[in-house]
């Protein structure tokens, strides 16, 4: 395929976009779920545990705790009466500690599997200034509606930069992955990650965060040997989700797993409503475990009555015991 045109409103230049530096990743707008929550919702605001961990040097590059509860809402301009909510994005390699005898080469973007979780609202213009330094052609394919020019599936070559531009809509939770053949192995190396678009009216206060589920193909025989959310494997069993009891939970999940048709997911001791791909503002049922294909996506509510430990995580245990698998660590409210 041919690489895309050189059209102004289009491409930057690759020493234009390496003016950001590595530094300049950390986008203005991109704050904690908790600092946003409390700043949007008109004095009102989720009650959510800080959790200070320090991440350990095999995490740095990734870090499921900060995937977690950290949403990049972009640098927001005006320009022309539109709200422009603008990002930067670099896809690279870097290698990933899976566990301690496991180390993974990934292509990313901005260095961290799943990519940033990009929010904006319905409405909003989005302009992503994508730079290519992953060594390979790599591209940005949102899910949603946009033009065909912005559709992320002409290849962007390494060393080479795109600005993707287009209107947010619908409202939802939707994603981003590179649209490389063969795009099974681009998203299984690391490069996808969710986009969302928030409806005009605000969604009640809740204890915001983002589970993705992924797989990784440590031998190229086109099946997952380990899966994970938010990139490390049974990193949430070590270091379980704290929640507040009686907390409203608005969980963005994400199905990545390639190669496995269908994954599920499950709560214990619970249940949660489930709102498809986002685009409601009333759930559609309630239930304990739901079943997802690749790229299915859903906004799951829920609330602990009690107090105490309880696991989550796809009700095929084998995919479960190879890593996917996890603790919501549901504290007692004592005031």
């Amino acid at each position: 395929m041919a690489s895309p045109k050189s059209e102004p409103s289009e491409l930057l230049s690759r020493r234009k976009l390496l003016q950001v530096g590595a530094g300049g990743l950390a986008i203005a707008g991109s704050v904690a779920g908790w600092q946003w929550l409390q700043a949007r919702q008109f004095g009102q605001s989720a009650r959510i545990p800080m959790m200070g961990r320090k991440e350990s040097k095999a995490e740095e590059s990734t870090s499921p705790m900060q995937v977690l509860r950290e949403f990049d809402y972009g640098t927001v301009k005006q320009e022309n009466g539109r709200t422009i909510r603008e990002f930067r994005i670099i896809a690279g390699t870097s290698p990933l500690r899976l566990n301690s005898a496991t180390s993974y080469i990934t292509w990313n973007y901005n260095g961290r599997v799943p990519g940033p979780t990009l929010r904006a609202k319905a409405g909003d213009r989005v302009r992503v200034l994508f730079l290519n330094k992953g060594g390979h052609a790599h591209t940005m394919h949102f899910h949603g509606i946009h033009p065909d020019t912005m559709d992320g599936v002409r290849p962007v070559s390494n060393g080479k930069a795109f600005i993707y531009e287009f209107d947010a809509e619908p409202y939802g939770v939707h994603l981003y992955h590179c649209h490389i053949s063969p795009v099974t192995r681009h998203i299984g190396k690391g490069l996808y990650g969710m986009f969302i678009i928030d409806p005009p009216e605000e969604r009640p206060p809740a204890d915001e965060m983002v589970l993705v589920m992924g797989g990784y193909d440590l031998n190229d025989d086109r099946r997952n040997e380990l899966y994970a959310f938010n990139a490390l494997p049974n990193y949430y069993m070590r270091t379980p989700i704290q929640i507040y009891q009686r907390q409203q939970v608005r969980l963005y999940l994400l199905n990545m797993i390639e190669f496995d048709p269908a994954v599920t997911f499950h709560i214990h001791a619970n249940f949660f409503q489930v709102y498809p791909t986002g685009r409601t503002l009333t759930p559609a049922y309630e239930t304990d475990v739901i079943t997802m294909g690749t790229a299915e996506r859903h906004i799951l509510e829920f609330a602990y009555p009690h107090s105490g430990k309880y696991m989550f995580h796809p009700h095929q245990d084998a995919i479960a015991e190879a890593g996917c698998m996890g603790m919501f660590d549901v504290l007692p409210i004592t005031s």
